[in-house]
């Protein structure tokens, strides 16, 4: 039994629509602990509202923030996944699917930076990273980017930098998005490979689940040694103050030449991010 164009798109709108409304898991999980350790008062009493927040908005089914983003999706097919139709196309119809029937309904975020005219559809909506693995299912995550989760990302190319470097940029990233990106975030981290490479790292490295251990150890070092300095520019919860602006830094690599690009990416405190898989036999699996 294949994969089909009508079962990716009814997913790829579920995604959506379910990223507006819940905070994922081990994020809020992340979110509690913080208010438990958190030490400025203030700071204590945003993270509670946070909480309150999230938990009120799954009890009833309402959008966390007003600003639902635009549709970003990674797909990992698998080797032995059988597809039929036209799967990029899902996507499209999934997310104009979401437009007419979504309640509470969505504003519109697409926007022509040519024009700057503002809608539900532009080109290359919804923007869709393919990759492929082992299995016989595709692995669907949405994750909306929205003013807090965009608009202080950044990119540089360095010539054969050193750790101390690339921390130096990544701080001097954060110190420029200072309060404004809706904090605690996550932060990602991408180092090497070509221009466009690291900056889809970055991205990447925001997926991985909080409180997840980076295989390579000079990486596993260095995202405690960020996710400290970052905590100590006591920017806090909302730039209100306090010592939790990130959650989590995660950082990955690519080899590539001597010019290094680095690239960051913030997820507000929200972190949309759902996630699941389509088999073969028509099984839809929901990991996040």
């Amino acid at each position: 039994m294949p994969i089909t164009q009508e079962m990716v798109r009814a997913l790829s709108a579920d995604l959506y629509s379910w990223s507006l409304r819940k905070v994922p898991d081990d994020t809020h999980a992340a979110l509690a602990r913080a208010q438990v350790s958190e030490p400025d008062a203030r700071a204590r009493e945003t993270l509670k509202f946070m909480l309150a927040s999230a938990e009120r908005a799954e009890r009833d089914d309402k959008f966390l923030c007003s600003d639902s983003g635009i549709p970003v999706f990674f797909v990992r097919i698998g080797a032995q996944a059988v597809m039929s139709g036209d799967i990029r196309q899902a996507f499209v119809d999934g997310f104009d699917d979401l437009v007419r029937t979504i309640e509470p309904p969505i504003l519109k975020f697409v926007t022509n930076p040519l024009t700057n005219e503002r809608g539900y559809r532009g080109k290359d909506m919804p923007i869709v990273s393919y990759d492929f693995t082992d299995g016989d299912c595709i692995d669907i995550t949405c994750s909306p980017k929205s003013l807090g989760s965009g608009r202080w990302a950044a990119l540089e190319i360095f010539s054969y930098p050193t750790l101390e470097t690339i921390e130096t940029y990544v701080m001097d990233v954060v110190m420029n998005a200072a309060g404004q990106h809706c904090p605690p975030v996550v932060i990602g981290v991408g180092i090497g490979g070509s221009f466009d490479r690291a900056a889809a790292i970055a991205k990447k490295a925001t997926l991985r689940p909080i409180g997840s251990t980076n295989d390579e150890p000079v990486l596993r070092d260095m995202e405690g040694r960020l996710l400290a300095a970052v905590n100590a520019t006591g920017f806090g919860p909302m730039g209100l103050g306090g010592q939790t602006t990130a959650l989590a830094v995660h950082v990955d690599y690519s080899a590539g030449h001597g010019f290094t690009p680095v690239a960051v990416c913030f997820n507000c405190w929200i972190n949309r991010r759902t996630r699941a898989r389509i088999y073969n036999s028509g099984v839809v699996e929901r990991l996040e």
